[in-house]
């Protein structure tokens, strides 16, 4: 059903990581192959619930039109490393969220993108020091996932100036969360 095993050195890292992790496969539909504790903490969502499906289910009906065009920007073109945006999502119990999310491809040394690494977090209601937690969390992460993957034969695509712009995504999203407040809305 996918396309690739997952190196255990890759599962290892998930496990023993901080912040909220997934891994996709790169078939069509992306489908979720991997996500560990602070994931499914964040979501309420068990890995029967969400492996094998696309994390899109975590936007319900959510219009995210910006976003998804960004995503969608960042899946199908080849020349886009990763990717950074706001989108809202739903935990599992129906409560709506802000999630700052980030992408990006873990490639073979061929140069065969073989998965798809997300990180995802809550800033919602988060204090700006949190968000700042957690972009030097996730500036960790990335750099020791480097050598994680190289042990793999696999490189992470992009840098960590996709997390540079957190400024101006921060910002969009206080403005989505805005809307999570406004009467009517779920």
């Amino acid at each position: 059903m996918y396309s690739q095993e997952i190196p255990g050195e890759l599962l290892k890292y998930f496990k023993d990581s901080h912040i909220a992790l997934a891994l996709a496969d790169v078939t069509e539909d992306n489908p979720l192959l991997l996500v560990n504790e602070p994931f499914r903490t964040l979501t309420g969502y068990t890995d029967e619930e969400v492996i094998g499906r696309n994390c899109r289910l975590l936007q319900r009906d959510a219009e995210n039109r910006q976003p998804r065009a960004k995503i969608r920007g960042f899946l199908e073109g080849g020349r886009q490393a990763s990717v950074r945006t706001s989108i809202v999502n739903f935990r599992k119990d129906g409560k709506p969220f802000v999630n700052l999310l980030y992408m990006s491809k873990l490639k073979a040394l061929s140069g065969e993108v073989r998965f798809l690494f997300a990180s995802q977090f809550d800033v919602s209601r988060s204090q700006p020091e949190l968000l700042s937690a957690y972009d030097a969390e996730l500036g960790r992460t990335l750099a020791k996932l480097g050598p994680t993957l190289a042990e793999s034969g696999m490189v992470i695509e992009g840098s960590l100036m996709t997390i540079a712009n957190t400024v101006a995504t921060v910002a969009q999203a206080k403005l989505t969360l805005a809307d999570l407040d406004a009467p009517g809305f779920p």
